[in-house]
């Protein structure tokens, strides 16, 4: 059975951590299903690690919403979490509330992440308002790395430490279900996860959030990008590649196929008369 939003609430009551991972096609989603991830992030890092985009700006809806479903259909019980892309919340809370509308009926996501803190809470009301799940992000939110001035740390002044607090304990009173810390100090992280009722979800945030989450490519060992938070559990990319050299050097030596690989049932009697039929060769 799909978990619910509430499931996370009793999570955290519990102080059971809650381990989570980004997923945007199929066969990844249901094996993070099958370990036991709670909650899976359909995030607009989709723009960096599967479509090759430089910023996480230039994602679409459209895009988005073709990744959503193939996730949705791999896990049995892990929630999915749609991220919503640059532009598709931000004009107006009727276009929030519209697109954050079709991640659920046309993606059959259960819930919609966003976003920013205070400027972002009348929008988050809106739409919890209406019935949609909303997992809040705050601290470093990738969408506007252009106007924090790169991928630094966030709140690590008294009067940034301050305003991240408030835009978490906004995004709580709007209704979010969870509330993700990016980048912010470990020290700070603590404050705010033990000051809010909604589980935090760290991502460079340090150990006393309720949850941890990691993009899926970084913690597998895909590509060169290796930022200070994302642990590599394995080096997929590498193997993948040992194998692909493996199999150009096998295709060029003839090595393969080989007769294990090649398929050998045709009768005798029908290679003979296609042979007669067509003539020797030219």
């Amino acid at each position: 059975m799909r978990l619910r939003i509430d499931h996370f609430q009793k999570m955290k009551t519990a102080r059971e951590p809650i381990p989570c991972l980004t997923a945007y096609d199929y066969p990844t989603a249901r094996i993070a299903d099958e370990v036991g991830i709670p909650l899976i992030l359909v995030g607009d890092s989709l723009a960096n690690v599967v479509l090759g985009y430089d910023s996480t700006v230039l994602v679409t809806m459209e895009e988005m919403l073709h990744h959503v479903k193939p996730v949705v259909r791999g896990p049995e019980r892990a929630l999915v979490v749609a991220d919503m892309p640059f532009m598709s919340y931000q004009v107006s809370e009727d276009d929030a509330l519209r697109n954050a509308g079709r991640f659920l009926q046309e993606g059959d996501a259960q819930a919609v992440k966003l976003e920013g803190g205070h400027r972002s809470a009348p929008t988050v009301q809106r739409m919890t308002d209406a019935g949609i799940p909303v997992m809040g992000h705050i601290g470093l939110t990738p969408q506007s790395v252009n106007q924090l001035g790169g991928y630094k740390v966030q709140g690590s002044g008294l009067a940034a430490a301050r305003d991240l607090l408030q835009d978490a304990l906004e995004l709580e009173q709007a209704g979010v279900f969870a509330v993700v810390l990016e980048t912010v100090p470990a020290p700070l992280a603590k404050v705010i996860t033990d000051r809010l009722r909604v589980p935090t979800i760290g991502v460079g945030a340090g150990p006393h959030c309720d949850g941890q989450i990691l993009v899926v490519h970084d913690m597998l060992g895909f590509g060169a990008f290796r930022p200070r938070h994302a642990k590599r559990y394995a080096e997929v990319g590498e193997v993948m590649g040992n194998a692909m050299r493996s199999y150009v050097q096998e295709v060029q030596s003839h090595a393969f196929p080989d007769g294990k690989h090649s398929h050998q049932d045709l009768d005798e009697g029908v290679l003979e008369a296609l042979l007669a039929e067509i003539g020797p060769d030219r």
